[in-house]
């Protein structure tokens, strides 16, 4: 493999850019930091991915690899060394004149940097080192940075990334070292937790520190994150789901992000994707990893090693109410916080508004529904002064059909959300009545 010289840095951009599209990072910057003078840009909290302003624009990070070139043979990866793909890498200046010049026009809030392994890691985290060490001191750029830590990268380097960027993130890739092993061969469990480990004890320290100088946190004030690829390797859900639940316990996460797999490679050891990448359980996957950080569910309770996928045609809270109807119907007025947490078509600020009003009144389905409540979804597990919201047989099968209804519509959106169809005449227009004969003839033929 040769780096491709003689490139421009726009070319770099388009190549390198294509390259780190399998790079999840839609999350919000998670810091505070106010402009200085003198100084480039500000960060925050929750400005950065996935947020949009008045004239539609997604503000968003600069999403690079520092190179493309790689060491390793990952089967499931497009960069991988025995691909036949034009290779490239910046410099640590056009990395850092690409975000400066990008936020100065507004384009971007930050830069999100990752990067195959060039020659080595410790020579790969040292470039992404300088890169960043230029950002911040030569050009005085105090805007967002998410940086990858290299695994296998000496540890001083990773701490001096740590003291540079606001997040750090080591990808998991593969849930388990038996898959790690076949699709990843130069790749092990313990070289990716190496750093992840040492990213949590810095972020600890910082916290100490705080406490004690009452100062900003310096060292990864945002936390770390990780990636899995989903479907690439035959682990179910309830294993995807105790690795990310270790991961939030052990290691201080905080974000796990799941990237269905996409088949970019013909390689005989990767599975066929006969129905294109599986968005769908990616989907269910973030569900569930939302009742874990935030809804005080434990993997154990939403899946088993009996039921170890989720069900396709209803979300995982509306699964596990379902699994679970002897702790329902709930009564509103009375239910404590934790318990109302758990009903579907509930969330954490619907709830918070629930607790607070009921102190001064009795609440109502209509009271509800102003409140952000999802009545679709909680009248089925709900009552108010002891009255439910319809009549229905109490029967899982019963509740379980009316809510698929209304979920499987959302799960063939999901799943159909890159398929293209010819458009009839009356297709998608919402007409009521149906065409007659001599209609269907003049939209086919042109005549009657």
């Amino acid at each position: 493999m040769l780096i491709q010289e003689g490139l421009s840095i726009s070319q770099k951009l388009e190549i390198l850019t294509d390259a780190a599209k399998y790079d999840v990072a839609c999350t919000s910057s998670g810091v505070d930091r106010r402009g200085k003078k003198g100084c480039t840009g500000s960060t925050s909290a929750p400005g950065i991915c996935h947020s949009f302003s008045a004239d539609g624009r997604c503000i968003s990070l600069l999403k690079i690899l520092f190179t493309n070139q790689c060491i390793y043979d990952c089967h499931y990866c497009i960069n991988r060394c025995s691909n036949d793909v034009v290779r490239t890498s910046f410099t640590p200046d056009e990395v850092c004149t690409l975000t400066m010049e990008f936020y100065k026009r507004n384009y971007i809030e930050g830069l999100f940097l990752s990067s195959g392994i060039l020659y080595s890691p410790d020579y790969t985290m040292e470039l992404m080192v300088r890169t960043l060490w230029k950002l911040r001191k030569e050009h005085r750029f105090r805007g967002y940075i998410h940086v990858k830590a290299i695994p296998g990268a000496d540890p001083v380097l990773i701490q001096q990334a740590g003291f540079l960027a606001d997040r750090m993130s080591v990808n998991l890739e593969l849930p388990t070292a038996e898959g790690l092993r076949r699709l990843a061969p130069g790749k092990t469990r313990e070289k990716i937790l190496l750093p992840m480990r040492q990213i949590q004890r810095g972020i600890e320290a910082g916290k100490q520190e705080i406490m004690v100088r009452r100062s900003n946190p310096s060292f990864v004030p945002a936390g770390q994150s990780t990636q899995m690829i989903v479907g690439a390797t035959p682990e179910s859900d309830y294993q995807m789901m105790r690795v990310a639940e270790a991961l939030y316990q052990n290691y201080g996460l905080k974000r796990v992000f799941y990237s269905a797999f996409v088949r970019v490679n013909d390689d005989s050891s990767l599975p066929a994707l006969p129905g294109g990448p599986p968005l769908l359980r990616e989907h269910r996957l973030y569900q569930a990893d939302w009742l874990l950080r935030y809804y005080g569910f434990q993997a154990s309770e939403l899946l088993s090693e009996d039921r170890p996928n989720f069900n396709v045609l209803l979300d995982p809270k509306c699964d596990w109410a379902l699994r679970n109807l002897d702790k329902f119907p709930v009564e509103v007025n009375q239910a404590d916080y934790r318990t109302l947490l758990r009903v579907p078509g509930m969330g954490v600020k619907s709830v918070r508004r629930i607790v607070a009003a009921r102190r001064y009144a009795s609440l109502e389905f209509e009271d509800l529904k102003r409140f952000g409540v999802v009545l679709k979804r909680a009248m089925y597990f709900i009552t108010c002064r002891g009255k439910m919201m319809d009549t229905f047989r109490w029967d899982q099968d019963v509740i379980a059909s009316r809510l698929i209804g209304e979920e499987k519509r959302k799960s063939w959106e999901i799943e159909t959300a890159n398929a293209y169809r010819q458009m009839t005449l009356f297709d998608d227009f919402h007409v009521k009545a149906s065409p007659t004969m001599e209609d269907e003839w003049i939209s086919k033929l042109g005549v009657i």
